[in-house]
């Protein structure tokens, strides 16, 4: 067994299988790619179909909307909790004032919150008041006219409902298995929903996408950029947006969201990929044994940028996407009964015995 439980299965999942290897993932039986086509509340229908209680599979699309009329009447509260935080420690601070019997007898409320509060925290931290959800537009699309200052494109709505579908779920990450080890103890979603947040909020988990456009920033400002990228790596700095714990080829998300970007249009797509293009070669050469491939986090900056959000508000973004998988792997975890409880290797010192007489 390795350090960081690497390698060692923590349960058993109908839910998405991710292939390092390979560089594949699968969504409850759909290749990512499919998957993403059926468009965020499909997709999260297809994860929850007969695992979380009291929801069909057609409940997704069709209660959504009410879902989120539901989250915003809980909204004033949740913002003096927030109290003028950060996104993800408003959000976390907001999704903890959510009672456990709202979401057991509703889970969409669940689904719908971190998408209305994270709207609300937006607006006001830019001196204006929180839009009422429209419940007949898609989650994407609402939420992100909830946390504009100004109307979103058609595009941009289509480009961040890409997004959310991609980011569902993925295998036993940090955040997952705080969720389920959560629920395993009973305790409520809510419970399980804030853990998961503040698993995420670690930046070796969920900090990566804003450091990307720093990183392409920073870029723009040198006129050698593979000699820069050349002098970072032998200062022993790591290159935010390329390398996974998981995959050892091309991270498969990447691909389907820089697709999603190109068709935003966004001017810095080709800056992008000549950083891209050059901090793959640097990396090659640098570290020749071990292959550090574009990840997630990369395109992921581009998309959200260019849709509007404020950068330190990416990671908060992700839990928006994010909060559906988490629901489905708590429901999971309950089903079986089981209390996760591993053991562990003492490693101290030894206790100071008598003497044998």
């Amino acid at each position: 067994m390795g350090f960081g439980l690497d390698d060692v299965v923590a349960a058993e999942t109908c839910l998405s299988h991710v292939d390092g290897d390979a560089g594949t993932l699968v969504l409850r039986g759909l290749p990512l790619e499919t998957a993403v086509d059926l468009g965020f509340e499909r997709v999260t229908a297809h994860l929850w179909d007969g695992l979380v209680p009291g929801i069909s599979t057609g409940d997704v699309v069709a209660r959504l909307g009410a879902a989120r009329m539901s989250a915003f009447d809980r909204l004033p509260g949740a913002l003096a909790a927030a109290d003028g935080a950060d996104p993800v420690t408003g959000l976390r601070a907001m999704l903890a004032t959510l009672p456990d019997e709202t979401l057991a007898a509703d889970p969409l409320v669940a689904l719908a919150a971190p998408a209305v509060f994270l709207g609300g925290l937006m607006q006001v931290r830019h001196g204006a008041s929180p839009k009422v959800p429209d419940p007949g537009a898609s989650h994407a699309a609402d939420f992100l006219r909830m946390a504009a200052a100004c109307a979103p494109t058609d595009a941009a709505a289509a480009a961040l409902d890409v997004y959310l579908a991609t980011i569902v779920d993925h295998g036993m990450n940090a955040s997952t298995f705080v969720a389920r080890v959560i629920a395993s103890t009973r305790a409520g979603l809510a419970s399980s929903i804030v853990g998961a947040v503040g698993a995420l909020s670690g930046p070796l988990h969920g900090g990566a996408p804003g450091p990307v456009l720093d990183l392409i920033d920073a870029a723009a400002g040198v006129d050698d950029i593979d000699g820069w990228l050349e002098d970072k790596l032998a200062g022993g700095e790591r290159l935010m947006g390329f390398g996974h714990r998981v995959y050892r080829v091309r991270d498969p998300r990447a691909d389907v969201l820089k697709a999603a970007v190109h068709r935003l249009g966004t001017p810095r797509i080709a800056f992008a990929e000549r950083v891209e293009a050059a901090a793959l070669a640097a990396l090659s050469q640098h570290r020749p044994n071990r292959r550090l491939d574009t990840n997630v986090e990369f395109y992921t900056a581009l998309l959200l940028e260019a849709v509007g959000f404020d950068r330190d508000a990416f990671t908060a973004v992700f839990a928006v996407g994010r909060v559906s998988g988490w629901i489905a792997h708590a429901a999971e975890q309950q089903r079986t009964g089981r209390l996760v409880r591993p053991g562990s290797r003492y490693v101290g010192p030894a206790p100071d015995l008598p003497a044998a007489a």
